[in-house]
């Protein structure tokens, strides 16, 4: 049972590593806009099955809906704060992506609330509990077809400039926007004589070695600063 209950834990982070892994992968392929889309439709499925777990009575769909969910949460992550930086205008860009990082926050702390006994935690409304996380999937699934993709995707990697246009007007109104069409062209020569390093890559290259300690430092120590207990 405690096998079990690990388990059940932990399938959401490995469902997290094998979707953030094949994030950049599919943006190139299909697209900000689309894997958003997909995505959501990958999140409502899991919520289902995990709703459902408890009428079928199988602790089995409870481990595959984690995974999935994990899967989902590792594609998620930088797809969304690629999407957003990408649609907002310069002067608001750092702002925007900011705000990714609070409604995460808000939305971790809201589902704990939400788990306690008094509310969704109860031994009859917990399949509700667990298919809740469908409902932000679902908005989503129904407002992103009303925006574009991203206007660097469709100029960097398709080479539709008009679409690009099209795009930018979408989104940050009729105006002169030629400067921000000059910057993506900037960025796009610049990838040309870019190699893109693969994770074992980065892992290896001297140049980026106090960096990456950095940040496994600062991640490992999050881990033990007792928020999970708490």
């Amino acid at each position: 049972l405690l096998f079990l209950w690990s388990l059940t834990v932990s399938i959401f982070g490995i469902g997290g590593v094998l979707g953030s892994s094949g994030s950049r992968y599919l943006t190139v392929k299909f697209g900000k806009k689309k894997c958003l889309l997909c995505n959501n439709v990958l999140m409502i499925v899991a919520a289902s099955i995990m709703g459902c777990s408890k009428i079928a009575q199988s602790f089995e769909m409870i481990l595959i809906g984690r995974f999935m969910c994990g899967v989902s949460a590792g594609l998620c992550v930088p797809l969304h704060h690629q999407y957003v930086g990408e649609i907002s205008p310069k002067k608001l860009r750092g702002f925007a992506n900011s705000t990714s990082s609070f409604f995460w926050s808000l939305g971790k702390a809201v589902g704990q609330i939400s788990g306690q006994r008094e509310l969704l935690g109860s031994q009859s409304l917990w399949p509700m509990l667990m298919a809740a996380c469908g409902f932000p999937a679902l908005v989503q699934l129904v407002t992103l077809p009303f925006f574009p993709e991203s206007p660097p995707y469709l100029l960097m990697h398709k080479g539709d400039q008009e679409g690009c246009k099209k795009a930018i007007r979408q989104l940050w109104g009729e105006g002169q926007h030629q400067a921000e069409i000059d910057d993506i062209m900037k960025e796009k020569a610049t990838m040309k004589n870019t190699k893109i390093l693969s994770v074992l890559e980065l892992v290896k290259e001297p140049a980026f070695r106090w960096q990456l300690y950095m940040i496994i430092i600062l991640t490992a120590t999050i881990q033990l600063c007792g928020i999970n207990a708490v």
